[in-house]
Order: C-alpha cells, then structure tokens, then sequence
C-alpha cells in the first residue's frame, strides 16, 4: 500500500479524530485541520500534525493548503469531516443560523476543495473524500436546514466527480447512519433551544428527548465503521462514489425509496 499525504477537516473532535489516527498508525502522513488547535495536541504523539484551519475563511483554507504542499511537496487525499447539526423547525431557526451551517457543510468544503484541486490536476492524481450523512437521502422530523446543506454535499460531490474524473481524481462520499458521538447531544441541544416559547415547542421537546436517548444507548455504531470506509476509500485503486454505513443507514434508504411518502414522513415523525 502507498502512503498518502492526508488532510482531515474537523479533526479536533470525533470522527475527524478518529480518523487521523487511524489512518497515521497506517503509515500515512496525516495533517488535521480545526478551529481549535489545542484539542489536537495529543494527536501530535500519533504522528498527526495539528494545522489551524477554518473553513469558513478563505485565507485559512489556502493558508493549510500552501503549507502541506511547501513541506510535503503533493496531497493525494482531502477528506471533507468538518460540519455540525443544526436542529429546529424551518420556522423556528433564523436565517443566519441557516446561512452559518450551509456556509459550514457545503461552502467550506467547496472551499478547500476548490484550493486542493489544481494541486491534483497537477498530479493527475488525488481522492477527496466528503462526509455527508444518510442525511442526504432522507429527512428526518425537524431536521430539515441540516438535511438541506447534506442533499446539497451529494449534489455537489456528484457534480465534482463528473468534472474530476479527467485528470485522475476520486471523490467519494461517506454516508454514516446514526453514529455514537455528541453530534446527537448536540443536534438536540439545538432543536431544544430553537422551539423555546414557539409553535413547535412542544414536539420539539419530546424529539429532542428522543435523540438524547438514542445517542446515549447503545444502538448506534461505533465512530470505528466511519474511520474503516475512510480508509477504504483512501487506499481504494478506484474509491466507491458512496459509502452508506452504520446504524439504520441502508435500511432507512431502502424504505425511503420503496414507501410512499406520507408513508415514511409518518415513521419520521414517530421515530423517538
């Protein structure tokens, strides 16, 4: 197996974490790129190098960039972790709340994308490798600006693959079902504090309560199955254009194409 020069986006917390870890200790020189550069430092004893970076600024995403390719010389895989949940009815959520998470799951890809690629066009050689979520193939109940910026980093990431494939470069999308990090705790959290006082108040409440418990049972999979395709699409000769994994994720898809839609909208509704 070649060694690849990796950089990972969200790195300083979960999968992203997970990941730059997993794929070092494969040998790979792995760069990790997040806001918070100091919840990174004990990735530096796995052979990860810390990079501050900030995919909502455009000179920070060029800035990471230009200096992987100063000390290494080339980047063969960019994998696009970096995003966060937003939950809370369309009603309830501000605009500016809508505009900062499509400006963090889509633009900010787009971003380190559209700096990494004439890099790999040099090369004629290059994987990038987007996170999106199950998310992206179906809604569940008031999620829907999250599932919004995820439909639209399929869109994309289906985009750039046709455009890409000329000059030698993979894009792959990761697709995770429900996965056991604070991402749940998190959405959750949101979607709480969006419906205070509102018209959803109520039902927000008790989907928030759901997700909390799910996300602190034991269904959900381990962050280990999202690392693994990572890794498969990394060393991959030709990277799958999709990799659906984790709990509920192929048989929640399924469903979504083989029901009517009121149909799955009511077992959305009356999932937690």
């Amino acid at each position: 197996m070649s060694k690849k020069v990796i950089l990972v986006t969200g790195a300083s917390s979960g999968m992203g974490y997970e990941a730059c870890k997993s794929l070092a200790s494969q040998g790979h020189k792995v760069y990790g790129g997040a806001r918070r550069v100091e919840k990174m430092e004990s990735l530096k004893a796995d052979g990860v190098t810390p990079l501050k970076l900030d995919v909502t600024d455009d000179a920070s995403c060029k800035e990471a960039i230009d200096t992987i390719m100063k000390n290494e010389g080339r980047i063969d895989v960019l994998i696009n972790n970096a995003g966060y949940g937003s939950y809370g009815a369309i009603e309830d959520i501000t605009i500016d709340e809508a505009k900062r998470q499509f400006e963090v799951n889509l633009f900010g890809l787009a971003r380190l994308t559209k700096a990494v690629l004439p890099h790999m066009r040099m090369q004629h050689s290059g994987t990038i490798i987007n996170t999106s979520s199950m998310g992206g193939r179906l809604v569940s109940f008031l999620g829907g600006w999250y599932h919004a910026t995820k439909y639209a980093v399929e869109a994309f990431s289906d985009a750039l693959r046709m455009e890409t494939k000329q000059f030698g470069i993979h894009v792959a999308l990761i697709e995770p079902g429900g996965i056991k990090t604070n991402w749940g705790h998190i959405a959750a959290d949101h979607l709480a504090e969006s419906a205070k006082g509102g018209a959803y108040e109520e039902v927000a409440l008790k989907a928030a309560e759901g997700m909390h418990k799910q996300y602190s049972g034991n269904m959900m999979s381990d962050p280990k199955v999202v690392v693994k395709a990572m890794s498969k699409a990394v060393t991959a000769r030709k990277p799958k254009p999709r990799y659906l994994i984790g709990f509920g994720a192929k048989p929640l898809v399924f469903m979504h194409a083989i029901l009517p839609t009121r149909a799955f909208d009511f077992i959305m509704m009356h999932a937690s």
